[in-house]
């Protein structure tokens, strides 16, 4: 359990005045220690997973309200030796609750969030130290977003940013090591060709507006520096229809389908927790007739990869702070020259 003391940040001055002061707030985790079984355990220094419920009061009742957030984590040491005071990173991705939202009518200044329902991610620093065998403290510091990933306008989002100061209680005590039974989550080349599909859909101002689909084809090839992470390049072919209403506007509309295809190049990283893959992705259209969102694009997301080279991915396409569309789809990785890397 831990109690959060923070504020929002103003990462558009536009939202200034839905900021009313500092804001309070609650965690709750329920956590898992891992026993060293799988090969993710040993790479990533015996992680701990869980699932957490965050509670946030606004400090705003009638325009931002408060937010209830559930969402897995996996908290990462960031040295390998088991130490009384350890540095920890906790990733989280989950789905969050938001009891006010943007309504024309009763709610217009609340140009952040425009559905109750959200993502919710959040990235922690914090510390572990051990009290004794069954107390541990957690002082840290945290960033989070909430948003709907402009599947809904207006979508600006909401960024926290708090100090936690968290007391764990294990029930357990110290956890009992296995024998290291998994190692297929270990990717049997340093080179690999990502090539996949995905699909989304986003909303146009102003709010109730059209929706419009969306489709990205894209190539990646990594370079395995370790099983844990990996750094890599890549093209995009994106279709976004919305383009089309961005032509016309300017002045200069559409031909045909082809006239709103954007052609990106772009720099990755991934970061691997076993299957899970956390993809980082900033990119530079080539080719673009629309102009409307700028030259420049990222993605962050969570990918899952099976043993056959089967990927799953769910990513959020954006143009700087500004959320583009949600992208869900199918992929599959190849091998480049297979040869076994040791990771550990």
């Amino acid at each position: 359990m831990a109690p959060t003391y923070g504020f929002v940040f103003e990462h558009k001055s536009t939202i200034g005045n839905l900021v009313k002061g500092y804001i309070p707030g609650l965690e709750i985790d329920f956590v898992k220690p891992t026993n060293g079984s799988k090969r993710w355990h040993l790479e990533n220094n015996f992680p701990e997973i869980g699932l957490s419920f965050n509670y946030i009061n606004f400090a705003n009742p009638q325009q931002l309200g408060h937010s209830l957030a559930l969402s897995p984590y996996v908290e990462i040491p960031l040295n390998k030796k088991e130490r009384a005071m350890r540095p920890v990173l906790r990733v989280c991705w989950g789905l969050s609750y938001l009891t006010k939202k943007f309504d024309i009518d009763e709610n217009p200044k609340n140009i952040a969030i425009a559905s109750h329902w959200n993502t919710y991610v959040q990235w922690k620093v914090l510390w572990h130290l051990n009290v004794n065998d069954k107390v541990r403290l957690e002082p840290g510091l945290s960033f989070a977003h909430a948003s709907n990933g402009r599947s809904q306008v207006p979508n600006l989002g909401l960024n926290i940013v708090s100090l936690n100061l968290g007391i764990n209680y294990k029930i357990n005590g110290n956890v009992i090591k296995s024998p290291l039974t998994d190692t297929d989550s270990v990717w049997p080349s340093k080179h690999e060709v990502v090539i996949w599909n995905a699909y989304g859909f986003n909303e146009h101002e102003p709010p109730g507006g059209p929706k419009y689909f969306s489709t990205t084809v894209g190539v990646n090839h990594y370079y395995n520096v370790r099983n844990t992470h990996k750094w890599g390049g890549g093209v995009d072919v994106c279709y976004d229809a919305q383009n089309f209403y961005h032509l016309e506007t300017s002045g200069n509309p559409a031909n045909n389908w082809a006239d709103i295809l954007q052609l990106g190049v772009k720099a990755c990283y991934a970061y691997n927790i076993g299957r899970v893959s956390l993809p980082i992705e900033m990119g530079y259209y080539a080719i673009s007739k629309p102009k409307e969102d700028g030259p420049v694009f990222h993605r962050i997301g969570i990918r899952y990869y099976c043993k056959n080279g089967l990927m799953f991915n769910f990513s959020l396409k954006s143009h700087w702070a500004v959320a583009a569309h949600f992208d869900y789809g199918i992929g599959y990785r190849f091998s480049i020259k297979k040869k076994k890397i040791n990771a550990l």
